[in-house]
């Protein structure tokens, strides 16, 4: 097999032979045939998450077929299509696995992070943690859906359901969450970088009613905003353009330091909430309702061999939608 494996904090990814994994008791070796590049792959490339045990292959949006079964695996079959998310493995035995919330885990692992992901030809994976796909749909358009798509859900059903909803960071979750919600019937209110016009000419053309700048007051209140940039200033922002009662989701794994605001912008039972990682429900509901909605990704295509690249245009907020990798 090869990969992109990042060796040391803020290095760049090198290529590497590896031999070919083998799968251990309840796992599977997984062909790749794409992997989206999330903004989480930027975190670990630069080393804002902690505890990374490197040398790690990154890439936790991936689209690819069986290829191998290890020992107790009874629900795959080689050849199938499956997709693998960032939650790779939880314990079942902690307080938050005993309630049904094994997105807080507390000895959960993921994928590309710190077990290795889909930058590469190859991986092995958790099988009770792949989704089957079915045959539908392209492999590439299919892989931001494995975290934007996912995280994305998650953050929109932790908005609640009310009608006016904003998206700050309008990329690769952004433009997925913003054709769900347009499909529930909400108005959507996309903000991205001040000057961005692809990006909210990307928002306009799935059917926001209005794109504008993040600093930028929307025409009406929000019941509800989802912050998908990792920019901390952004939520006393949020905040001041929610109505009483509403919310305000942090959708990252990292954000840049939340600056003072005053009191007076959370008043009002406004509410700042965090989401963190996903659980197999929110994939399989989530993977339903995006077959329902007719869910189409916008995403640019690079070899495996340019994931440095993919991560830098992403890193100066030059991509428009997705990146996604080929092997």
């Amino acid at each position: 097999m090869h990969a992109m494996i990042l060796t040391a904090r803020g290095k760049p990814l090198s290529f590497q032979e590896r031999a070919d994994p083998v799968p251990g008791r309840g796992e599977v070796r997984i062909k790749v045939s794409a992997c989206g590049v999330c903004r989480t792959d930027l975190h670990v490339v630069d080393g804002e998450l902690p505890d990374i045990p490197y040398p790690i292959v990154p890439g936790h949006e991936i689209v690819g077929r069986v290829d191998a079964l290890g020992e107790d695996v009874k629900d795959l079959v080689p050849g199938m299509r499956v997709g693998v998310p960032w939650l790779g493995y939880t314990c079942g035995e902690c307080l938050y696995c005993r309630i049904g919330k094994e997105n807080l885990c507390d000895r959960a692992k993921f994928t590309g992070y710190t077990r290795d992901g889909g930058f590469a030809s190859h991986l092995v994976a958790d099988a009770r943690y792949c989704f089957p796909l079915g045959e539908d749909g392209d492999d590439a358009s299919i892989a931001p859906l494995l975290c934007a798509g996912l995280i994305g859900w998650r953050s929109l059903v932790m908005a609640g359901e009310d009608k006016a909803l904003g998206i700050y960071g309008f990329g690769a979750a952004g433009h997925i969450v913003a054709q769900l919600a347009r499909k529930q019937g909400r108005a959507v209110y996309a903000f991205t970088r001040a000057g961005d016009r692809d990006a909210q000419q990307l928002a306009l053309s799935l059917g926001v009613d209005w794109a504008g700048a993040s600093e930028d007051r929307p025409p009406i209140e929000l019941d509800a905003a989802i912050i998908y940039a990792p920019v901390g200033a952004l939520v006393p922002i949020a905040l001041r353009a929610v109505r009483k009662g509403g919310r305000v989701v942090c959708a990252g794994i990292h954000m840049s330091d939340i600056p003072a605001f005053p009191y007076d912008s959370l008043w009002g039972e406004r509410q700042i909430m965090s989401v963190a990682n996903l659980t197999r429900r929110d994939g399989t509901d989530f993977l339903a309702a995006a077959a329902k909605a007719g869910i189409r990704t916008h995403t640019t295509v690079f070899p495996l061999t340019e994931a440095n690249e993919a991560l830098a245009r992403l890193r100066e907020g030059k991509l428009v939608g997705a990146a996604v990798l080929r092997p």
